[in-house]
């Protein structure tokens, strides 16, 4: 397999204040001035409309007092010179509009375009359900929204959500935070979110999935400059810029590649021990142990041939011969809070294998926390607050801040499991672009860490293994999911897709 590692500003990542910095700076080394960089921002979009709704012939545009509304000016300019039916609601008086915003307005207003302007004094928006639309263009706010909507607003855009029309925001939805991915109270749910020369990184991860609907990137040409501007320790991950696993070679046996033990599956928990010990094997572990409660053992064994039992607790394990052979350790899939799940626990804890830890033993992690470089903690919000002493809603209203403390405070890689999975040393952070709803379903968290840990046996760092295992992981469940849908998609739907991955050359 190939690395696939590319340094495309398409795979950069930024927060908003970057963009506000040097956005004019990027529009004059290239060039143009920022009113042509609006003028090429509508262009983008209104491409983008026709590309991906063909039939629409009405757009019913609706503008923000700033900038974004000032895209909207110019969508709307070149839409009806194209034969398209436009009308513009404006969300501000005329006077309140500005700088290059306003003369992208001067130049609609010479053309027969309805633009219908929202007076203050007025008790309430008028329905735009009065206006008959394909879709609805949402130029409310640009990056710099943060905080609650104006009740005004806020009925606006329900108002918007409720009609039965496709919805396009230009550059982030409105209502959502585009550092954050997070919404205060309501935002457009756009069916397509065309955003302006960079990603945002809030618009990735998080609520944003809710939000953003097709996520399209526009560079309007000043990628290469904007990238030299300004760095970031913030990426998309994608099938471009993946890390690449160590080729085989051709007198390879099974101890070169390693022995994996998978250490969980308390009493009645064995199913979760079972898919994750399951997954390494389909992802290139060439030898799996089991360390589960006897009572486990049976069907563990009945389960998967190649797996071997090697202990039942943590005294058989300390003096179990095959100890010494192990490579990585998968701690946590079923492993319960029992004494039982203590002792395993605090015996693996101090192994020097590289580990990847995931759920009970994340709790058990959070009441005796220690650090550790060599393992690659993977937290679903539950366990992250767990481990940050928090809520799940201080982890998911900062996705970003969460996963880098976690890396920082307890060491390693920090896999922050969710829509738009996060992945990080504590100091730079990918975000994973694949997996879908479907796999909101048990077990999926035990089959990625059974994926990571085999992957740690067969690439060059911990934070490689990682970032290639979550994107796999999402990427097998796409796959099913466009063949037979989401309801329904089990864990262990994924395992002949993973196995074909990995073996591919390209995903």
């Amino acid at each position: 397999m190939v690395s696939k590692v590319s340094t495309s500003l398409a795979h950069y990542a930024y927060k908003v204040n970057q963009l506000q910095r040097h956005e004019a700076e990027a529009a004059m080394a290239g060039g143009i001035n920022l009113f042509q960089l609006m003028a090429r921002a509508g262009a983008a979009v209104l491409s983008q409309i026709q590309q991906h709704f063909p039939a629409a012939r009405h757009l019913h545009i609706i503008c923000g007092k700033g900038n974004n509304g000032g895209d909207g000016y110019v969508i709307a300019k070149i839409a009806h010179e194209v034969g398209l039916s436009v009308t513009v609601l404006v969300m501000a008086e005329r006077e309140a509009i500005t700088g290059d915003a306003q003369q992208a307005l001067i130049l609609l207003e010479a053309l027969p375009v309805k633009v219908n302007f929202y007076q203050q004094n007025e008790l309430k928006v008028a329905s735009i359900s009065a206006f008959q639309a394909d879709i609805i263009v949402d130029c409310l706010f640009g990056i710099g929204f943060s905080g609650r909507l104006s009740p005004t607003l806020e009925q606006l855009i329900i108002q918007i959500n409720n009609q039965p029309c496709a919805r396009v925001s230009v550059d982030v939805p409105s209502g959502l935070n585009a550092d954050l991915g997070t919404v205060y109270t309501v935002a457009v749910k756009a069916d397509l979110t065309v955003t302006l020369i960079a990603y945002k990184q809030g618009l990735l991860t998080g609520q944003a999935g809710n939000y953003v609907g097709n996520l399209q990137l526009e560079t309007l040409g000043v990628n290469h400059v904007f990238a030299q501007l300004t760095t970031t320790a913030c990426f998309r991950q994608s099938e471009r810029n993946l890390p690449s696993i160590l080729p085989r070679a051709p007198c390879s046996h099974k101890g070169h590649i390693g022995m994996l033990l998978a250490v969980g599956g308390f009493e009645t928990f064995t199913g979760a021990i079972c898919l994750a010990a399951e997954a390494a094997l389909r992802s290139g572990a060439s030898l799996v142990g089991v360390c589960c409660h006897k009572q486990s053992r049976n069907i563990v064994l009945i389960r998967q041939a190649e797996l071997m039992v090697v202990a039942d607790s943590a005294q058989t394990l300390s003096s179990s011969t095959l100890l010494k052979k192990i490579k990585v350790i998968i701690l946590g899939p079923g492993l319960g809070q029992e004494h039982w799940s203590q002792a395993l626990f605090d015996l693996v804890i101090t192994l020097p294998q590289s580990k990847v830890v995931d759920a009970d033993a994340l709790r058990l992690l959070a009441e005796y926390p220690i650090k550790n470089s060599q393992w690659v903690l993977t937290p679903h919000p539950g366990e992250a607050a767990v481990l940050l002493s928090c809520s799940i809603a201080e982890i998911e209203a900062d996705r970003f801040s969460a996963v880098k403390k976690i890396a920082q405070q307890y060491g390693g890689i920090c896999v922050l499991k969710g829509a738009g999975t996060l992945v990080s040393d504590g100091n730079i952070v990918w975000i994973n672009s694949t997996g879908n709803p479907g796999m909101a379903s048990g077990g999926m968290g035990d089959v990625l860490s059974g994926i990571i840990g085999a992957l740690i046996l067969q690439s060059v760092d911990l934070f490689s293994a990682a970032r290639l295992g979550v994107y796999i992981h999402g990427r097998a469940a796409d796959i099913i999911v466009q063949k037979y849908g989401q309801i329904g998609l089990l864990a262990s739907d994924l395992y002949p897709e993973i196995q074909r991955l990995i073996n591919a050359e390209s995903y």
